[in-house]
């Protein structure tokens, strides 16, 4: 990992390196296993930062399962704007299947619970949320993530998918805003 990294007109420190990543999504895979290896599993990605948690966890898991992408949006360079835009909609059946909803951080939570509202008259049988990242001091939702990778404090992170401004989602480590 380099020392720190530079994307636009802000500067990162080292976070997270590519390896204890894979390990925890090696670890997140064993319980997603356990959980859903005998149940008609549907994944649904959340684009554009879970691309990268959900190529290597999709890899990493050994049963049936089906995956389609959807695409919300509530944030506005490193601050969230609360409000919610449905970009891209569900296009796959869900209804009575089991949907882990695949996120790369849940911070306030305000993101899912309304993709979870709008998921409900799709009659899933079951809805959990599956994230590399969680701010358990920010969270403000109704419900916390079921699988999480990395418990992070309320700090603005990018790499592994997750971008500033668009930058830095092609970084393979995570990297933190340094202050």
């Amino acid at each position: 990992m380099k020392l720190e990294i530079r994307l636009l007109d802000k500067t990162f420190s080292p976070y997270l390196s590519e390896d204890e990543i894979m390990d925890r999504i090696e670890i997140i895979a064993n319980d997603l296993e356990q959980d859903y290896s005998d149940k008609d599993v549907v994944f649904l990605s959340v684009l554009n930062g879970a691309f990268m948690f959900t190529s290597d966890l999709m890899k990493s898991l050994d049963i049936n399962l089906q995956i389609s992408f959807v695409k919300l949006s509530s944030y506005q360079g490193t601050e969230s704007s609360g409000v919610v835009r449905e970009l891209i909609g569900l296009n796959k059946n869900i209804k009575d299947k089991h949907v882990v909803i695949l996120e790369d951080i849940v911070d306030t939570g305000n993101t899912i619970d309304k993709f979870m509202e709008l998921l409900k008259p799709h009659g899933a049988q079951s809805i959990e949320v599956c994230t590399l990242l969680f701010k358990p001091t920010a969270f403000e939702g109704q419900k916390a993530p079921k699988y999480v990778g990395f418990e992070i404090p309320n700090k603005f992170v990018v790499g592994y998918g997750l971008d500033y401004d668009e930058a830095g989602r092609n970084i393979k480590e995570l990297y933190q805003l340094k202050e």
